[in-house]
């Protein structure tokens, strides 16, 4: 039992402790995207005006472009033992990487909140109870398991992506039972606006992993191949996610208002009546418990970083881990309360707003890492806020900075349409700019750092990733 709970929290994970092969991270991303919310994405695509051919098509293009940025992110696991978040310091400061880390926290809870409306409702259907009930249930049962961290959380991976794979399976053979499909794919009508609202859903949800996904391969070995992670990050997200879209995109488009009315209700009740329906409620409450342990596990990881960079903090206790943990079930928890009965009018703009936040985040982790420092990070720096990387890095973070100012001409929600929305016949094409405009700024300012003398260059201690042979 000791084994299975995880003592580590934002500490270097050492070699005699790395574990598993890249494989996990393929059950682990499959299992988290078989599931509700998932579904209820791919539904919006249809929901908002697109047709089944061209949703599906713009769905897995969004799956596989955001999926890839997001395993690269994986990739930086093995290699360097650490949660992904604390890596923003090498780039941000010790002290600056709060910025980004505030707004993960947030999306975290936005997230847990989403889970636990839809895995609440199935929950209360398990217990015979109501929706509040069921997401207090349920929040609590995520805690628990997330507290016990690294190793359950795989176990939990490989379970649902079983169970929850032979149930989609079952779910999807249900549903063509009933839908006319050959009527489906010939009402197809292209319409860019709709098309890249369908790319940009599914590119949000696979981006937004990318701030925790190197949390969940930190314990591979130090010679686990990059690419052999990469791959099977990205083979298990996005083939989750596609199926899972999919499938809702085939729900929105034959059960209509019936769906948008009781998404698990309905789900469940395609599933059959009596012991059918209670398995795929639990189906869904599965499916929900992983991923909903993901972001509680993600964020009581951002709100340890947080905290350490300015306290100096590397270990926690046990008390002091199920203390954050309880933090952010209670908080997602009160979301989730008070949201229940408006979650899809405000899911859309939810998971487009957080784009809005993450593509610059990533666009300047990841040429920090694969281009500036050449994959080595001088590891107790990135403790030290009078170190290599300083406490504030006010260059990155103007950059940061930029790259969402960049976004808001092109971005489109119920609250906020950027002045070249129209122009573009409506489309939504931020989450573009948002990669392209702090990649580039951000790799010509630390160019121009690393020629400015050896000191500059952070990426010049090998030893610092490369430990001494014991």
């Amino acid at each position: 039992m000791a084994r299975l709970v995880e003592l580590r929290s934002i500490d270097v994970v050492p070699d005699e402790e790395r574990h598993g092969t890249a494989f996990s991270q393929f059950t682990l991303w499959l299992g988290a995207n078989l599931q509700i919310t998932a579904v209820v994405t791919g539904a919006l695509a249809v929901v908002f005006g697109g047709d089944v051919v061209w949703s599906v098509v713009g769905l897995l293009l969004g799956n596989l472009l955001g999926g890839a940025v997001m395993a690269l992110h994986s990739a930086q696991g093995p290699k360097l033992g650490l949660p992904q978040m604390i890596q923003s310091r090498a780039q941000f400061g010790v002290r600056g990487a709060v910025v980004p880390l505030l707004l993960v926290i947030v999306m975290y809870v936005g997230f847990f909140a989403s889970g636990s409306v839809l895995a609440g409702q199935a929950v209360g259907e398990l217990t015979h109870t109501d929706d509040t009930t069921g997401i207090v249930v349920f929040a609590v049962v995520t805690a628990v398991t997330a507290t016990a961290g690294y190793r359950v959380i795989h176990a939990l991976g490989r379970v649902t992506s079983i169970v929850c794979a032979l149930a989609f399976v079952y779910l999807a053979v249900r549903l063509l039972d009933r839908a006319d499909t050959s009527a489906l794919l010939h009402d197809a009508h292209f319409s860019l606006p709709v098309f890249l609202l369908a790319v940009s859903l599914s590119a949000s949800w696979q981006l937004a992993f990318g701030p925790y996904v190197a949390d969940y391969s930190r314990y591979l070995p130090r010679t686990t191949s990059t690419k052999a992670t990469f791959w099977w990050t990205l083979s298990g997200s996005a083939l989750g996610s596609q199926w899972s879209m999919t499938f809702g995109v085939l729900v929105a488009a034959t059960a209509g208002e019936t769906f948008l009315d009781s998404q698990v209700g309905y789900v469940v009740a395609l599933g059959g009546t009596g012991l059918a329906a209670s398995f795929f409620s639990f189906v869904i409450a599965l499916g929900k418990l992983t991923v909903n342990v993901l972001n509680t596990y993600g964020g009581f990881m951002s709100m340890v970083t947080s905290v350490s960079g300015f306290r100096g903090q590397r270990r926690l206790s046990r008390a002091g881990r199920a203390a954050y943990i309880g933090l952010v079930m209670v908080a997602g928890t009160a979301v989730a309360l008070l949201g229940k009965d408006s979650f899809l009018s405000s899911f859309k703009d939810f998971l487009l707003f957080l784009l809005t936040f993450f593509t610059p985040w990533s666009a300047i982790n990841l040429v920090d890492y694969y281009l500036i420092s050449k994959e080595r990070y001088d590891l107790p720096a990135l403790a030290d806020p009078h170190g290599r990387y300083g406490a504030w890095r006010w260059d990155a973070l103007a950059v940061y900075a930029a790259g969402l100012l960049a976004q808001l001409p092109f971005l489109a929600t119920s609250f906020y349409t950027g002045p070249l929305v129209d122009p573009l016949g409506g489309a939504d094409i931020s989450w573009i700019v948002g990669l392209a405009v702090p990649a580039l700024l951000y790799w010509l300012v630390a160019r121009r750092d690393t020629a400015a003398g050896p000191d500059a260059d952070r990426g010049a201690n090998p030893s610092a990733v490369e430990p001494a042979a014991p």
